[in-house]
């Protein structure tokens, strides 16, 4: 099963991914901590490709997919920015970082899901979870 949606990189057009995960969690039946953590990373994911990826350019679009595989769920999350150097991401729990606003999403993302891969140089996120 997949679930794809497309959405004009404005930040309100975060609810439509949100209402995209309730649908998908409820028709899976995920429990709640693991739709906690999906909701969560999906946000920041989300959120990260609309304001850093995009520029909130409402000319590109961010592109969302869920899909179950075997015993877990996969989320896909990809811009048409020009990337980033996803290795070079400070971690925001250094204190020389802690007044950084930048790399809260990514360290969230990897704390949540039980993996996290970029692709296409940092354009795609595809983030994985256990399903129970």
């Amino acid at each position: 099963m997949e679930k794809t949606i497309d959405i004009e990189s404005k930040i309100e057009n975060i609810n439509q991914v949100e209402k995209m995960i309730d649908e998908f969690s409820e028709k899976h039946e995920i429990n709640s901590e693991v739709y906690g953590k999906i909701l969560i990373a999906s946000v920041e994911a989300v959120n990260n490709s609309i304001v850093h990826g995009n520029k909130e350019d409402v000319n590109k679009k961010v592109y969302v997919t869920l899909k179950i595989e075997d015993d877990e769920i996969v989320i896909g999350v990809e811009d048409e920015g020009d990337g980033f150097d996803y290795s070079r991401i400070p971690d925001p729990t250094k204190p020389e970082n802690v007044e950084n606003i930048h790399g809260r999403g990514v360290y969230l993302m990897k704390h949540l899901a039980d993996s996290v891969h970029f692709e296409n140089d940092g354009k795609l996120v595809r983030m994985h979870f256990k399903k129970d």
